[in-house]
């Protein structure tokens, strides 16, 4: 029974570890997924959202690879 609390402190860590890497990536992000900003009083569709949404995340995931690369150099 002892392993419990210390598996939920590892999960509860490893949440924030994640957590601080997808903070942390996220303005080279959204550099990488190019995305215009929309205009004032403007809303996209819900449809546009999932397209934005399909760019952040190859983005993001581009992101992290390339990091992952330049510090195992």
């Amino acid at each position: 029974m002892s392993d419990v609390p210390a598996q939920s402190a590892n999960a509860q860590s490893d949440l924030q570890r994640r957590y601080k890497e997808f903070l942390d990536l996220m303005p080279l992000t959204i550099a990488l997924a190019g995305l215009p900003h929309s205009e004032p009083g403007r809303y996209y569709s819900e449809e546009q959202i999932e397209t934005r949404l399909f760019a952040v995340r190859h983005a993001f995931k581009a992101a992290r690879q390339l990091v992952r690369e330049q510090i195992s150099r």
